[in-house]
């Protein structure tokens, strides 16, 4: 297959690197410093707990680089989806499945309505840990299975995914799953940013009394379900549970947030705990807790800027 990788962050790298490995033909679409690395290095260093290795791809600043794609991993941040969009649409091939993997939960709509019938945009929701530790260098952290929306081409693509080494299914409640994945990040992204501390240490803080952290946790996941309940959509009964896991299954990650706060960049936060508050105010739901911390990240934002 011949593969783009649209926002070549932390997501996109791995996951190219990954596809690359498993001999694909694979062209990364990111920022010059990155790209350069890549070129002077002859591929991607992908780092995990067991091994390090310069996998063999390609790397573009250009957004025309998409062309002659089979398939593109979409992984810019939502603030970006618009413009991102808008410059890979012409060079789309007809046929193309653009993969959304991104966070918030209506990114892939907001896409499919700028790429236009031609091209399949593929909701898929996205479930690892990593981080870029320099230009050219991606680091595994956790996890890393990836679940698709349904559609003619899906279980194709998830059986090529689980021949790179991807664990990947296809689910027909990615809508549910999106909404699940946006409780999660409304509870670590921020908590991690404004504190600066990695999940694991986030949750097992000892110097707190009477489980505050876990008490802000809940209050956040609640305000969450009663949007999400208002919206129409079900959320796992076990939501609360599971969030609070998360921290368990990957105690060394910081949120992308945190990471996006460290570069002096602009955050997902507006589509994260900011979308929660907006549709708190359109459906008349209180989400005070979201709308702190929502707050919060907006003002560290303002002052890094």
């Amino acid at each position: 297959m011949k593969i783009a990788v649209m926002g070549a962050g932390a997501v996109g790298c791995y996951y190219g690197a990954l596809l690359a490995r498993a001999g694909h033909t694979v062209t990364l679409i990111g920022r010059a410093a990155h790209v350069q690395a890549i070129a002077q290095a002859g591929g991607l260093w992908l780092h995990t707990d067991t091994s390090e290795a310069c996998i063999p791809l390609q790397a573009s600043t250009e957004a025309s680089a998409v062309r002659g794609a089979q398939w593109v991993l979409f992984c810019v941040k939502s603030t970006d989806t618009d413009s991102a969009g808008h410059a890979i649409a012409p060079h789309l091939d007809a046929g193309a499945v653009v993969l959304s993997l991104q966070n918030g939960v209506d990114n892939a709509q907001r896409l499919q309505a700028i790429v236009g019938a031609r091209c399949t945009v593929l909701p898929s929701v996205v479930y690892v840990a990593s981080a870029m530790t320099a230009p050219g260098h991606v680091r595994h952290l956790g996890r890393g299975e990836l679940v698709l929306a349904p559609s003619a081409v899906s279980a194709t693509i998830a059986t090529a995914l689980r021949s790179a080494g991807i664990a990947a299914e296809v689910s027909d409640n990615v809508a549910g799953a999106l909404w699940s994945k946006l409780v999660l990040n409304c509870v670590y992204n921020p908590l991690s940013a404004i504190t600066g501390l990695p999940y694991g240490s986030i949750v097992a803080c000892a110097g707190l009394e009477g489980g505050q952290v876990t008490q802000v946790m809940s209050d956040i996941v609640r305000e969450c379900q009663a949007v999400a309940q208002a919206r129409g959509v079900v959320l796992p009964a076990d939501i609360l549970a599971s969030t609070l896991a998360l921290a368990h299954s990957m105690p060394q990650q910081h949120s992308s947030t945190a990471q996006d706060l460290a570069r002096g960049k602009r955050s997902e936060i507006d589509h994260l705990n900011g979308f929660i508050v907006r549709q708190g105010d359109a459906l008349g739901i209180a989400t005070p807790v979201n709308r702190l911390l929502h707050t919060l990240v907006r003002l560290l934002e303002q002052h890094l800027h």
